[in-house]
């Protein structure tokens, strides 16, 4: 058998607990080179460029 609780939890017990299960925003920074908003310290996505030199090549999509 497995235990089970001899006492109810109180409701603020229950709810500092569930404190912590929120979802934050994501912090995002402009690219310096493109102005897009990029994850802070990555290389940006859209042009490829980290502390303001080119890292990744990337290939523009043709129309």
């Amino acid at each position: 058998m497995v235990p089970h609780p001899k006492r109810k939890h109180s409701q603020g017990r229950r709810d500092r607990r569930r404190s912590q299960d929120v979802v934050k925003p994501l912090n995002l920074v402009q690219c310096s080179n493109c102005g897009e908003l990029r994850p802070p310290h990555t290389v940006c996505p859209s042009c490829g460029h980290y502390q303001g030199r080119e890292v990744l090549s990337v290939e523009k999509a043709k129309k």
